[in-house]
């Protein structure tokens, strides 16, 4: 299951996740298995929100009905490269903001994520680095890149003017985590590298020529084969990030995250 066949993986996640999931296991796993994981599925109808001291920036997010996704997926890892200064800006555009939000759908699509990655590996785990993200913090990232002329902005960071698939909590940023290794799988670059290294389109000739190696290539197409699966698309130019939606369906479907 390759990048290369994400039609036909749309023409079969239908969004149904309880269906798509079903449909998975009943290639390779038991039907114990199958019953475990609709019993994993169904248990995240009646989540809620039931820790104390979220943020503002998080509680806003609640009242506007995304869910923490740690509260859905538990053992998923989070480590917001947006609220420190180790990402591309340089810079803590969440302050205390530090738990990953998206909206139902896509954060019910992760814990199906999730369980296939555990069954590929129980040592491994997803690593989320970004989900929802406000508008305000949008404009921040857009303005701090301003020595950088508009028309060529954009290759780095969504135009807020426009809006960005996360500035509606369906779009993630993730990695997969080795508990056993306590690192991150080896991608071939780091989360935010922009160049042809962090292209799936390219990874084919990158690999031919030695810039990525076998190893780099298998780990991010077992990224991308759990998130197709789980209904999420990646994208062509960043291994770590997958839309849940396309814009105009998470726009139609949700209101914009201020």
């Amino acid at each position: 299951m390759i990048f290369e066949n994400r039609n036909i993986y749309r023409q079969f996640n239908t969004r149904l996740l309880g269906l798509c999931l079903l449909a998975v296991m009943a290639i390779s796993c038991t039907e114990t298995e199958k019953k475990e994981a609709a019993i994993h599925l169904d248990s995240t109808a009646d989540s809620t929100e039931t820790e104390t001291g979220y943020s503002d920036m998080e509680r806003a997010m609640i009242n506007q009905g995304l869910k923490d996704i740690q509260q859905i997926v538990p053992d998923i890892m989070v480590d917001l490269k947006y609220s420190s200064s180790d990402n591309f800006f340089k810079t803590d555009a969440y302050g205390d903001t530090h738990r990953a939000f998206l909206q139902e759908k896509p954060a019910t699509a992760l814990k199906v994520a999730q369980y296939l990655l555990k069954k590929k590996n129980p040592n491994y785990t997803l690593l989320i680095y970004d989900a929802a993200r406000p508008l305000s913090v949008q404009k921040v990232m857009w303005e701090s890149l301003d020595t950088i002329p508009s028309r060529n902005r954009k290759n780095y960071v969504a135009d807020p003017n426009i809006g960005s698939i996360h500035n509606y909590g369906c779009a993630v940023d993730l990695s997969i985590f080795d508990l056993s290794t306590q690192k991150e799988l080896d991608m071939g670059t780091p989360f935010d590298y922009f160049g042809d290294l962090a292209y799936p389109r390219k990874e084919k000739q990158l690999l031919e020529n030695g810039k990525l190696s076998v190893i780099q290539v298998m780990n991010r197409r077992l990224l991308r084969e759990i998130m197709l699966t789980a209904g999420y698309d990646p994208t062509t130019s960043e291994w770590w990030h997958f839309n849940f939606y396309p814009l105009a369906r998470a726009k139609k479907n949700y209101r914009l995250i201020e």
